[in-house]
């Protein structure tokens, strides 16, 4: 009997990679399933097998729910594990919060991926190229390309939350030995950037056509800058676990750390050098709506700042829409920004947002940063025209998120009115955000969530993050290189409409370089990673705060005021312990191979 290799995606969910739905890249016989000997002798199925790599990566799009809510970015809707994730109640039984098949990517979900790479590798040689060129590249050495980024890509992350991993790259069987032992941090990394290197050297600068969305030059090269500048953070760097028998796994125990920061600077400045992208409308008119601009960044189709980014068609479940969206519009309410990101957002002059200052207390989301009014609906912002049997209630689309009093002539009694966007909304009492606030960014308000779904494509790399990892390179680097830092990290203001960073002091510049990118790329999966790596768990995962907003009626007058009072509360503790800076290999895992060694703390 012939071996079958599934396909494990449909010719639908493919066609999310594409940019075009007119023209299928996989005009492939209908079936689901091929024989080995088919899929390697075919081109077109060895597409299709490379795919289903693609549709194994790790994005929040698809089931809606983002890292921000395991981080102090935001809070989940259904929150008990995500709570538990929170207060570091990781175990070698559980990881709360991600290790289910809905979340994110788990250790075994990830090398089964990997094995598909591997697959790959030992059957690519197989197939019958021609040696036409496409967008300057053979169609065999594109697909090769592919796969060793691919592969980079997943052992990147592994290694962002496991440290050193078994580096495999033979497609092993149920009857093959599979004891492997850890590769040393050190040894992951070199693996990862020799395969980017490589993939770098394949693959095409540009795809055209049913092309775009897969993997290209500046990708692999993007990835690289990524890899290496988290090698040269605090995490890997330092002794964080000490006394641990292994602490190659987790991090550098010989070598340069400044040759490490060197390596990261190198490879951003590489991506910046290819000349192919640039910031989205990134030296915006004085007259510009720049919040705006950042808004249609992140719903647009194709952009000069895209990098690596995952598109979908209408047939597939999209469901972020759902899932973000107030509930005063039949969505969900989960996502929502907590007021600890909120009041990062500076002020449109630059300075620092401040509850003691009475100005900023009085109208806190007033005045405030381009950036702060394209990611957070706030009480009182114009979101979009509400569903019909909304419309009664709030015909303009005004997100209301808090309370009114008012007094009640027949029972001579204040009574409490709640929005239409609370969690005691008459619209649906069930759903909403605990926080006050809902996100925006990444929703496209021309879509109606509630039974359709969006077409937004995933940003998985984009250049303002390339300039953030040169400037942080540089920054901690210092000397000479400091300013070429800044001047990086300033072009992502001027293109927020904020005022640019100057100083000559480093410890003042990491300030800036740390807090900018929290800000720009907010709920875009990043500040997960940046707060392990800058080892600064303690600072992040403590008692959070939501937004009390009630507009307060006069007690003699019984007028209720047309500004609200919003008061950051207390609402939910959270707490820190170091082991959560990387994550347990589950006892099932152990169990399979007895070569593993365990993270520290566990």
């Amino acid at each position: 009997m012939k071996k079958i290799v599934y396909i494990l995606i449909s010719l639908i969910a493919v066609a999310g990679f594409l940019t075009s739905c007119d023209k299928d890249f996989l005009e492939t016989k209908p079936l689901t399933e091929f024989s080995e000997v088919d899929v390697w002798n075919d081109p077109a199925l060895v597409e299709t097998f490379i795919n289903q790599i693609y549709w194994r990566l790790d994005e929040p799009f698809s089931n809606g729910r983002l890292k921000s809510n395991i981080v102090d970015e935001g809070h989940y809707r259904g929150n008990g594990a995500s709570k538990n994730f929170n207060n570091s109640l990781l175990t070698v039984d559980q990881i709360p919060g991600w290790s289910t098949p809905s979340r994110y990517r788990s250790w075994d979900d990830i090398f089964k991926t990997i094995r598909y790479c591997n697959i790959f590798f030992a059957n690519i040689d197989k197939v019958p190229f021609e040696s036409t060129l496409t967008d300057g590249k053979t169609l065999g050495d594109r697909m090769k390309g592919e796969v060793h980024f691919l592969r980079a890509y997943l052992y990147h992350e592994l290694t962002a939350v496991y440290g050193g991993v078994p580096i495999i790259t033979e497609p092993y069987g149920l009857t093959d030995d599979f004891l492997i032992e850890r590769s040393s941090y050190n040894d992951c990394v070199d693996f990862m950037v020799e395969e980017l290197d490589l993939a770098a050297s394949l693959l095409p600068s540009v795809n055209s056509g049913d092309a775009k969305g897969r993997a290209t030059k500046g990708a692999a090269l993007a990835l690289k800058a990524r890899v290496l500048l988290y090698a040269a953070s605090d995490l890997y760097n330092t002794t964080v676990f000490q006394g641990y028998s292994k602490p190659e796994l987790i991090g550098y125990t010989s070598g340069s750390r400044n040759d490490r920061w060197t390596a990261a600077k190198n490879a951003a400045k590489a991506v910046m050098d290819l000349g192919l992208y640039s910031l989205y409308k990134a030296n915006p008119a004085p007259t510009d709506s720049v919040a705006k601009n950042l808004a249609e960044l992140f719903i647009a189709k194709n952009t000069e700042e895209d990098i690596f980014i995952k598109y979908f068609t209408t047939n597939q479940s999209q469901m972020y829409g759902i899932v973000t969206g107030p509930n005063g519009y039949h969505n969900w309410g989960t996502n929502a920004p907590i007021q600890e990101m909120v009041d990062a957002y500076e002020m449109k002059d630059g300075s620092k947002f401040d509850w003691t200052n009475p100005a900023h207390a009085a109208l806190p989301y007033a005045n405030r940063e381009p950036r702060f009014y394209s990611t957070v609906l706030y009480e009182g912002s114009v979101w979009k025209p509400r569903p019909a049997d909304v419309q009664n209630i709030d015909p303009i689309g005004i997100i209301q998120a808090g309370k009114w009093e008012r007094w009640d002539e027949a029972s001579q009694s204040k009574k409490i009115y709640y929005g239409v966007d609370t969690r005691q909304s008459t619209v649906e009492n069930w759903n909403g955000s605990y926080t006050g606030y809902y996100l925006r960014k990444g929703l496209d308000p021309a879509v109606d969530a509630q039974y359709f779904y969006a077409t937004v494509p995933w940003r998985w790399m984009r250049y303002a993050e390339v300039l953030l990892n040169y400037a942080e390179a540089c920054i901690e680097l210092g000397g000479a290189d400091l300013q070429p830092g800044l001047d990086a990290l300033n072009l992502v203001r001027k293109r927020a409409g904020m005022p640019p960073r100057i100083t000559n002091d480093q410890a003042t510049a990491r300030e800036y370089v740390r807090h900018e990118r929290r800000i720009e790329l907010a709920f875009e999966e990043h500040r997960f990673f940046d707060v392990r790596r800058w080892v600064i768990g303690p600072q992040v995962y403590k008692p959070i705060k939501v937004a009390d907003i009630t507009y307060v009626m006069d007690p003699v007058t019984h007028i209720t005021a047309t500004v609200p009072k919003i008061v950051p509360k207390n609402f939910e503790t959270w707490a820190w312990l170091d082991k959560a800076y990387f994550f347990p290999i589950l006892r099932a895992e152990m169990s399979k191979n007895n070569k593993l060694i365990q993270n520290p703390g566990y």
